[in-house]
């Protein structure tokens, strides 16, 4: 795979290349939810060389908020304010996907009304979840259809539904969350499918057939009853026959490699390969900063690279890697690259997390 080919999607949308910008977290956000100034700013300079950005994800319900600083989608009244990053990023040349998602039992209990999640099963740390009813689960999967729209009329691309990194969705589909006696319990494929199915619904009603649905999914889970490669494979298996454009991958390493797997392939991404058969393209990431990182990424086994944390240390790291010119590898605290005042400060909070110039990692 060569990152800088050309890549067309199953909807008939061709993207100038493989590279995509991954979403990621900027906690920049205005509390009330609209997109502050210097999120537009840090999305400005960093969406020139991609094909495609998916955003930091907005929540589509009042009770989904996850972490301060967050971007809302669960409501019309934050239209404008996301027309104005679809608007950016576009502008710079690259397609705009909104990420969204419901943080489920991982939502500060602060920050919400109530915290809720597929049962009462805790995250570490946070309050004892209100296991949603039925009827409450079927209010969240149109609480996905309305902040599809909503993206629609923002003038975004696409969404990415957020499965991954232990919220809403996957709390479902993982054993070790989901202790339901009801039919979600008895399918814990069941809502994931429901959204799915929302979201496209929404997508035939308001926007064309160029719009872009993805999917992302975590690959295992650490706790010894919670998700094995092995059930993912099932997962992925049914997702791949779904109207999607993509899957995307949540991990650390481009070449992670399974914990729990029964099978022989040496890395999550060639096991998941090797399920999807060539029905969707699969989204890898994680730990690509150098150029020679992204030529071993391309014998990774997937079909499009998403790069995070590089572009929070070199905003024109595409270009530059295009280009053959030398990138930074290090963030410099003295020369933060439109970086915005809450990301940084969570930067130096997690050291190791993205590499920084006189700090041990």
């Amino acid at each position: 795979m060569n990152a800088f080919d050309k890549l067309t999607l199953n909807n008939g949308v061709t993207l100038k290349n493989k590279l995509w910008v991954a979403p990621m977290t900027t906690y920049s956000g205005y509390d009330d939810g609209n997109v502050s100034e210097e999120e537009l700013a840090y999305y400005k300079v960093r969406s020139g060389g991609a094909s495609l950005v998916m955003t930091a994800v907005a929540y589509v319900s009042e009770s989904g908020k996850g972490f301060h600083g967050q971007i809302s989608a669960h409501d019309d009244a934050f239209i404008p304010s996301l027309k104005k990053m679809a608007d950016t990023i576009k502008a710079e040349g690259a397609k705009a996907v909104l990420q969204i998602f419901h943080a489920g039992n991982l939502s500060p209990a602060d920050l919400v009304p109530e915290v809720v999640g597929a049962s009462r099963v805790t995250a570490a740390g946070e309050a004892i979840p209100r296991e949603l009813t039925e009827m409450e689960v079927k209010q969240i999967v149109r609480d996905f259809y309305e902040a599809t729209r909503r993206a629609i009329q923002a003038g975004f691309d696409g969404v990415e539904i957020h499965g991954a990194n232990g919220y809403l969705l996957q709390q479902f589909f993982s054993s070790y969350t989901n202790t339901r006696t009801d039919q979600y319990g008895a399918d814990r494929l069941g809502f994931i499918l429901e959204v799915i199915e929302a979201v496209n619904k929404a997508k035939q009603k308001f926007a064309r057939k160029s719009f872009i649905v993805g999917y992302r999914f975590s690959p295992e889970e650490p706790e010894e009853e919670g998700i094995t490669l092995d059930q993912t494979l099932q997962l992925v298996d049914v997702l791949a026959s779904q109207d999607l454009q993509y899957l995307h991958i949540s991990q650390g390493h481009y070449n992670s490699k399974p914990r729990r797997y029964s099978g022989d392939a040496k890395t999550r991404v060639e096991a998941i390969q090797q399920k999807i058969a060539g029905r969707l393209p699969l989204v890898n990431v994680g730990g690509i900063f150098t150029r020679e990182d992204l030529t071993e990424a391309e014998q990774s086994g997937a079909d499009i690279l998403a790069v995070g944390r590089a572009l929070l240390i070199e905003p024109r790291w595409v270009e530059k890697i295009q280009n053959g010119e030398p990138v930074e590898t290090e963030l410099d605290p003295e020369n933060l690259q439109v970086l915005p005042t809450n990301l940084f400060a969570v930067i130096q909070s997690n050291p190791g997390w993205v590499p920084t110039k006189g700090v041990a990692e």
